[in-house]
């Protein structure tokens, strides 16, 4: 009877040994996933056209978002001493077919900046003025919206199609 005891208190021993690292490696896994659900939601940026900003309004204030705009090239202002750069965009379409049926991207582009009735944003950026900041240029921009309706942007990205425009070049006959 003794044998039967030590048996049974040895299975006993073992299954709260599995136990504990069956609840140890649920635990963790909680954890993982934990994290990996707050880090996405944290760091989740939404695509937005300047008209689709607007039409939200207060709901997308402080969000981080990432929009795109052709510049009005006359509303362009650097301060080269505070690196503080401002600037309008108009608005372009999102969707890449709308773009395609309308001539593409330079004619979206030209007729956005001449339209005064197309939306536009005021955007403020702290950094170096790009190179290709001009007029009729795509910015695209991740940042913030405030309450005033200013968008001060973290990263700024320019798109130029009209710099690479152009003939392709002749190849060379052999």
């Amino acid at each position: 009877m003794a044998e039967t005891i030590a048996t049974s208190g040895t299975i006993a021993a073992k299954s709260g040994g599995r136990m504990k690292f069956i609840v140890g490696g649920l635990l963790i896994i909680a954890a993982i996933g934990y994290l990996i659900y707050t880090s996405i939601g944290s760091t989740q940026q939404y695509f937005f056209t300047i008209q689709e900003l607007k039409e939200r309004g207060s709901s997308v204030v402080g969000d981080n978002v990432r929009v795109s705009g052709a510049v009005i090239g006359e509303s362009i202002q650097y301060d080269a001493q505070a690196l503080e750069l401002r600037f309008a965009v108009a608005n372009v379409p999102a969707d890449q077919k709308e773009i395609d049926a309308l001539g593409g991207l330079a004619v979206v582009l030209n007729v956005a900046v001449n339209d005064p009735t197309a939306a536009r944003m005021e955007v403020i950026y702290i950094g170096v003025k790009p190179d290709l900041m001009k007029g009729e240029a795509q910015a695209i921009m991740d940042g913030h919206i405030d309450e005033n309706g200013l968008f001060h942007a973290d990263t700024l990205l320019m798109k130029c199609p009209t710099r690479y425009e152009g003939e392709l070049p002749t190849q060379a006959a052999p």
